[in-house]
C-alpha cells in the first residue's frame, strides 16, 4: 500500500481552496465597483389563469380543471370542487348552485 504525504496533499488543498476564495472576492469586488448586485432574474412571468377561464381545484380527484367564467365543473359525486381564481364578490358562484 502505497503511503501518502499527507502535509503535501494538505497544503495543495488549503491552496485550491484559497485561490477560489480570492477569486469569489474579486468577482463580488467588481460587481460592487460596477453596481450590480448579482445575476439577472428577468421580469416575473403571469401563472395565474386567464381573466375568461375560472380555475378549479377537487381534493377527491386531485385535479384542477378550467371552466369558462361564471360557470361550475359538472357536479359528479362528490361534488368538492374548490373555486381557486380570484373574483369579484357580485360573480363569485353560489355554493347551493
Amino acid at each position: 500500500m502505497r503511503r501518502r504525504n499527507y502535509g503535501f496533499e494538505r497544503r495543495r488543498r488549503d491552496d485550491l481552496r484559497r485561490a477560489k476564495q480570492e477569486q469569489k472576492r474579486q468577482r463580488r469586488a467588481e460587481r460592487a465597483a460596477s453596481g450590480a448586485v448579482g445575476p439577472e432574474m428577468g421580469e416575473a412571468q403571469d401563472t395565474g389563469a386567464r381573466p375568461d377561464v375560472w380555475e378549479w381545484f377537487s381534493a377527491s380527484r386531485g385535479r384542477t380543471l378550467q371552466s369558462p367564467a361564471g360557470t361550475r365543473p359538472p357536479s359528479d359525486p362528490p361534488d368538492d370542487w374548490i373555486l381557486l381564481t380570484d373574483v369579484d364578490e357580485p360573480e363569485a358562484p353560489d355554493a347551493e348552485a
